[in-house]
């Protein structure tokens, strides 16, 4: 099936929504989303959004905020605009019908994160998120000019590659034609060609084995614009909350939100001591890079599996209400917060590189966009600021509908794009081998390229990872295709591109910590 669309949207979280939402009234929308509508990482963020809201707190203080948390790596013009824009596009979100919480006054009940001087998160309970994608939902679906394909897999995005042309850097003005996309159900690959594409699929948690994000986070969109020769950048900042409910059981890890560490929990080791003080000034609220290694290094030197968190001492009554998700997640488990404290390990959370764009969203792909997690914008720099993800898709959603709209009348789809070619492709019977790979694949980058690393490590993860490469590569050709079988493929272009980037880093900065490049000075205040 060949399908042709002004703008073509791959992604259903938060900044797929919002730039669908933007430019429908300007042209047909087809969003593309590989699962459920309502199955991204939008919905499982938990903390809340950040946004300068009140007095005391002021636009210099939250730029402040984001270029310290970033370690010096930050675009200092695109924070800039970033943050002033962001109480702009909250009052969007509330336009739009998003219920933030509110004290007795009315005012929003604001709430503070590791690495914020002043209380400006937004937040709906717990479940943040949540509520922010189901009133985008809700917009998209009763708008007329959007089309939605649930359960259709992207495999890649059409450029003058599938003409026959040979592209053979990453600076010759490449463009994007629309995608190939997959319906699993019929196995059947079709065309889809657009004006404008955006790329919106998230992060990548899934390289490795502990993660908080949800199982469709597997790169999809950072693999397809790396395949495509389009630049993607700062891979080697892999951001791992520091708070994950330790539950092996359970995948992925059941995320306990900064929020509480802003409520007054407080992080103990195994036998109830306190430990930040040795790390931080800013103690159980410093950035999630410093919080996140002191555990590892308290966990390393104790030869424990996890550590505690301590909110036993709050209002019970405050502290159900705040965070009614957690309380119930943890109950059914059989530990109740209020009383006993919570095991806790890092996850791997936050891909705060990926597909390099400018101040509109732009990627080095002709008529390529790219927002949220997948893009990298140069508002994380070398580590990111809590409860900035969601207001960086936001901007950068808005910003990418302006510029697309305006670029639209100068765009005419290309007909001469050839359909999907799957002549002798067959059902493989060593499908089987795709579970074990991406154990492997997920091992590997676990203990070898997680919050420490090393040349050695690097190294080793790279020799085992090329094998891993020329396996699945092989299976790919000769395959019909799989949704699990691109997500491999793509999983492991992501573990070489964060290799790639650690290896090329001869420092310790922000979130890569390497021990042949230790920090001469501790980060504190």
């Amino acid at each position: 099936m060949r399908k042709y669309v002004d703008f073509l949207v791959v992604g259903s979280g938060i900044a797929g929504l919002t730039f669908a939402l933007k430019v429908a009234k300007h042209g047909k929308v087809c969003i593309v989303t590989k699962s459920r509508m309502d199955d991204t990482a939008t919905s499982w963020a938990q903390g809340g959004i950040a946004a300068v809201m009140y007095n005391p707190d002021s636009y210099e203080k939250h730029i402040n905020d984001t270029i310290i948390a970033g370690d010096g790596l930050c675009d200092e013009k695109v924070v800039r605009f970033t943050i002033q824009e962001s109480t702009d596009r909250i009052k969007e979100l509330v336009k739009w019908g998003t219920k933030f919480d509110k004290t007795s006054t009315g005012r929003y009940d604001l709430a503070k994160e590791g690495g914020h001087s002043e209380y400006r998160v937004l937040h709906h309970k717990d479940s943040t998120g949540r509520e922010i994608e189901n009133t985008l939902l809700d917009q998209v679906r009763k708008h007329p000019n959007i089309e939605i394909l649930e359960n259709h897999f992207t495999i890649d995005i059409i450029t003058q590659h599938h003409l026959g042309v040979e592209v053979n850097s990453r600076t010759e003005g490449i463009t994007c034609f629309g995608a190939f996309v997959m319906n699993p159900r019929t196995h059947l690959v079709d065309t889809i060609l657009s004006k404008i594409t955006l790329i919106a699929t998230g992060g990548a948690g899934n390289v490795y084995n502990n993660t908080t994000n949800p199982l469709i986070s597997t790169g999809d969109g950072i693999a397809m614009v790396y395949r495509a020769k389009g630049t993607v950048e700062n891979m080697e900042f892999i951001q791992f909350h520091p708070t994950a409910l330790y539950h092996p059981e359970e995948k992925p890890a059941f995320l306990i939100t900064e929020a509480m560490r802003g409520f007054g929990a407080v992080l103990k080791t195994r036998d109830g001591k306190e430990f930040m003080h040795k790390y931080d000034a800013r103690l159980s609220l410093a950035p999630r890079d410093i919080v996140a290694r002191a555990i590892d290094n308290e966990l390393k030197l104790s030869g424990e599996d996890y550590l505690w968190l301590d909110c036993h001492h709050l209002n019970k009554n405050e502290l159900i209400n705040h965070f009614p998700t957690i309380y119930a997640k943890c109950l059914s488990i059989g530990i109740d917060i209020s009383k006993d404290m919570i095991p806790v390990v890092p996850a791997a959370h936050y891909t705060c590189g990926g597909i390099k764009v400018d101040e509109f969203g732009r990627s080095s792909i002709v008529n390529l966009y790219a927002s949220g997690e997948c893009s990298s914008t140069g508002l994380h720099g070398a580590n990111r600021l809590a409860s900035n993800s969601l207001l960086e898709s936001l901007v950068f959603s808005h910003r990418a509908s302006v510029s697309s709209v305006s670029q639209l009348k100068n765009i005419s789809i290309c007909h001469e794009i050839p359909d999907w070619d799957a002549e002798g492709m067959v059902l493989n019977e060593e499908m089987v081998l795709i579970t074990q790979s991406m154990k492997e694949l997920q091992a590997i980058m676990s203990s070898y390229v997680g919050i420490v690393r090393s040349n050695l490590r690097l190294q080793r993860a790279f020799d085992r990872l090329e094998l891993l490469y020329r396996e699945s590569e092989d299976l790919y050709n000769k395959s019909i295709l799989t949704p699990r079988l691109c997500e491999l493929r793509n999983l492991i272009n992501i573990g070489y591109l964060i290799i790639k980037a650690a290896r090329r880093r001869h420092e310790s900065r922000g979130l890569h910590y390497s021990l042949d490049y230790p920090r001469s000075v501790p980060q504190k205040l």
